[in-house]
């Protein structure tokens, strides 16, 4: 489906864009579509949530969508993806926590890049308390008084946000020093063979304490191997993200039954 100009991208700050600081540019003309991946409660053995994941309109990269953007559209992508997302997972029938990805320094006044988002969610009659705002580490965040502020907001309007590719990125453990999201993803590159790796796991195991500690759910994304899995449950994780389980699937959700519960 062709991103088209609509209200939500009107250079006028009409009350759905005030705040975007003068950059809600329409987006160059090209298509996009979301893939769902879930990630799966395997203490629970059920699907937790699932994460919507750009993709191109023949089933590209993530990539090769996201190397259109720039300053001038960073703004309307972000916005045209959250309602793809909520459009797209309400059209599935999804009744699990939706994960949506958002780009910290697209957001340029918390309240008022919520709008579409509560619209959209209000339109679909898709319950605004199961959405996750997650965001990466490995996005250099300029302002970080900016982003805690971001973070409050989602919050105090009934979403929950959620550090993704924790340990990978820029920050790391200082931004749970400033601030804390309700949900921390342990990024591949510490998971990857963990079960044969003693540093990793001392990382691991701090990361998973000091989650306890904060009150915050941990998340293993990227698990491949269930040796991987195994090592990690007993370290106390049990929500995990990763080809292992299920690849992000177009058109479609994979539920319960088809999940292979180790």
């Amino acid at each position: 489906m062709a991103i088209t100009p609509v209200a939500l991208l009107d250079q006028h700050h009409s009350p759905a864009t005030a705040g975007c600081g003068g950059r809600c540019a329409v987006l160059p003309d090209f298509a996009f579509q979301m893939a769902f991946q879930p990630v799966v409660d395997l203490a629970a053995r059920r699907i937790y949530a699932y994460e919507a994941l750009v993709r191109g309109p023949n089933g590209e990269s993530a990539y090769s969508v996201l190397s259109a953007i720039d300053e001038n559209n960073r703004y309307a992508f972000d916005q045209a993806c959250r309602i793809k997302a909520i459009g797209t997972a309400a059209a599935y029938g999804l009744d699990r926590r939706l994960n949506i990805n958002f780009l910290p320094n697209a957001v340029y006044h918390p309240e008022a890049c919520l709008r579409l988002t509560i619209a959209a969610a209000r339109e679909h009659n898709f319950p605004a308390e199961l959405i996750t705002f997650e965001f990466t580490e490995n996005e250099q965040i300029l302002d970080r008084d900016h982003l805690k502020r971001i973070v409050e907001t989602y919050r105090a309007n009934g979403f929950r946000t959620a550090l993704d590719d924790f340990g990978a990125g820029y920050a790391g453990l200082s931004l749970l020093a400033d601030f804390q999201t309700d949900i921390i993803k342990i990024d591949r590159v510490l998971v990857d063979h963990v079960d044969q790796d003693r540093p990793r796991q001392a990382i691991i195991a701090g990361i998973v304490k000091t989650a306890e500690m904060l009150g915050l759910s941990v998340v293993a994304e990227g698990v491949e191997r269930a040796d991987e899995v195994r090592q990690l449950r007993a370290m106390g994780v049990n929500l995990f993200q990763g080809f292992l389980f299920a690849k992000p699937q177009l058109g479609r959700l994979v539920r319960d039954a088809e999940i292979d519960w180790i």
